[in-house]
């Protein structure tokens, strides 16, 4: 695919194996290696044209205006700290600064390790659906799509109905979004922090 992804090589995870019955009812014994090509399984995909895998997502505010914007607001006392902030019931439009573990780093550091926003303790009824978008610097949390820059990803909890277990529906967990590129692609690499949006479905 590309980009800062890899294949695996392990061989421990590679020659990892399971037991199935096929379509004779007769027991076979399946590697993980055996499935990574799709040929191997019967079928193949359409060789096709995907535009969208060169497109990169556009800035709602360019880089040269949110430069001149930073040279004159002071964004870091604007906004109160993550810490300051959660936890929180998102139930309103919720803004934090978050501080980066490091900034201006060398191609050769981002091709090795993607930067993640890690956004955890999420509680949620697994019985309700549940849905929030994520932000980077944005400018108006309304106007931002999919198709935009600042947009990092999105937290969706699809309702579990099934009654088993301790009859408990609130869960915990975590979300975690790369944000190397989307960095990039506002220009705030050499930031100290990233203001950090959550907008509730």
């Amino acid at each position: 695919l590309g980009g800062k992804r890899k294949d695996f090589t392990d061989p421990d995870w590679l020659n990892a194996e399971f037991l199935f019955y096929d379509e004779n009812a007769q027991l076979v014994r399946v590697k993980v290696k055996d499935c990574l090509d799709s040929k191997n399984l019967g079928y193949v995909y359409q060789d096709i044209n995907v535009p969208w895998l060169r497109n990169r997502p556009t800035p709602l505010v360019s880089k040269v205006s949110r430069k001149i914007k930073k040279s004159g607001v002071a964004m870091a006392a604007e906004i109160p700290a993550a810490s300051q902030v959660f936890p929180a019931k998102l139930d309103k439009v919720v803004r934090a600064m978050v501080a980066r573990p490091k900034k201006s780093r060398t191609t050769k550091e981002k091709d090795d390790e993607e930067e993640i926003l890690v956004i955890e303790g999420i509680e949620v009824n697994r019985v309700s659906f549940v849905k929030f978008d994520v932000f980077i610097n944005d400018e108006d949390e309304k106007v931002i799509r999919p198709g935009n820059s600042e947009f990092a990803g999105s937290f969706v909890n699809v309702p579990h109905k099934h009654k088993h277990g301790s009859g408990k529906n609130i869960t915990k967990t975590c979300l975690r979004l790369g944000i190397t590129e989307l960095l990039e692609d506002l220009g705030a690499e050499d930031d100290d922090g990233v203001v950090v949006t959550l907008v509730p479905r």
